[in-house]
């Protein structure tokens, strides 16, 4: 079986595994106890936030564990939206399905003007139109806009639009869970305000993930309890936020050569691609994650159960979102591209574990169906 699956969830590095493991045998305090074992499943917990902030630049207090993106989300979008002052949330039609129905539920809970922004066929945002939309508006604005797509790999610079941000006065939440562990991510710039990571994208535990908040901004907590200074109702699950920090340190630690990897292997897909089957159409932009390709297979009869046939191949991957008949429904970010009608989309994620021998099987079976 070959797994090219990557931005939906990543093997889990052996060596988080053994280090989990142990931790399992050794510790089993609650946190929020004073006695000995409490006191030392606490340090687990706030030497893992020191190791997450140390990594991003930023400060322990501004990390937040999480049970993953989707929590990460939710506590950003309710926590910001629910303040009188904000009035306006501006996002893109690109965002992860999880961004999209949060902001539109809570928009409409606290009566928050929303406003789509407008993406190129490559999924790029208009950040003329970011400007305008911030500078002709009287109230405070979120913005939400993800670092990297899930599907297409197309990047935003945070930079920019964090900059965009600053000048108008707006808060700024970028969607970070694909690039975490992948990129450097340095948060000391000021930008973005708020941003998101989640544990199974870089080779750790699922079910695990943080928040950033940056210090000078508050956030009312989605669950009300006292644990992660009263963000975060529920004893917290030491074994997978200790797992989640070693995992970010390993994919830190390996960094340059796995980046190294993905662009030997992005270079070898496309031009075995281009030698073997001749000119194909790419989602998004080509040169964004190191790690993703997005194909454009033209829409036939033969091609409706496109991800089951690979499926059964030994070949799993992934499209846009699949049904339980294993056909493909179209995926909004496709739609949103002006392709959704023509294309089907074929999403091959690597990992640092992918080789050259799955490529090629791949492509044989891309050949076939």
């Amino acid at each position: 079986m070959i797994y090219l699956d990557n931005a939906a969830t990543t093997q889990m590095d052996a060596k988080v595994i053994d280090y989990m493991h142990e931790l399992m045998h050794n510790h089993y305090g609650n946190p929020s106890s004073i006695h000995a074992y409490g006191r030392q499943a606490k340090v687990l917990v706030e030497n893992a936030r020191t190791k997450i902030s140390s990594l991003l630049k930023v400060f322990p207090a501004e990390i937040f564990f999480t049970s993953g993106g989707t929590e990460g989300i939710n506590t950003i979008i309710n926590g910001v939206l629910c303040k009188p002052e904000i009035t306006k949330v501006i996002t893109s039609p690109i965002e992860h399905s999880a961004m999209l129905n949060s902001i539109n539920h809570y928009s409409k809970l606290y009566n928050v003007e929303l406003c789509m922004l407008a993406v190129d066929d490559k999924g790029n945002v208009n950040l003329k139109e970011l400007a305008t939309e911030l500078e002709n508006h009287d109230g405070k604005s979120l913005v939400s806009l993800m670092h990297a797509n899930n599907e297409i790999g197309t990047l935003l610079s945070i930079k920019k639009v964090g900059e965009i941000c600053k000048k108008n006065n707006a808060l700024f939440l970028s969607d970070t869970v694909q690039t975490i562990g992948k990129f450097r991510n340095d948060f000391s710039a000021g930008y973005p305000d708020f941003a998101i990571g989640s544990a199974h994208k870089f080779h750790g535990p699922k079910g695990v993930g943080f928040v950033f908040i940056n210090g000078n901004n508050k956030v009312d907590p989605l669950f009300i309890g006292t644990q992660e200074r009263n963000m975060r109702a529920g004893t917290e699950n030491i074994f997978a936020i200790a797992a989640m920090a070693k995992a970010m340190e390993i994919a830190y630690e390996n960094m340059d050569s796995v980046i190294k990897k993905y662009a030997e292997l992005k270079s070898y897909l496309l031009d075995t691609i281009k030698s073997e089957i001749g000119n194909i159409s790419y989602n998004g932009d080509i040169d964004g994650l190191p790690n993703l390709i997005n194909i454009a297979i033209p829409k036939t009869a033969n091609n409706e159960m496109l991800l089951m046939k690979f499926d059964i191949a030994g070949v799993m991957i992934s499209g846009g979102s699949a049904c339980s008949s294993g056909a493909l429904k179209d995926s909004h970010v496709i739609k949103a591209l002006g392709k959704a009608n023509e294309y089907r989309a074929i999403r091959i994620a690597f990992s640092k574990y992918t080789t050259t021998e799955e490529i090629d099987k791949f492509i044989e079976v891309l050949k076939k169906v």
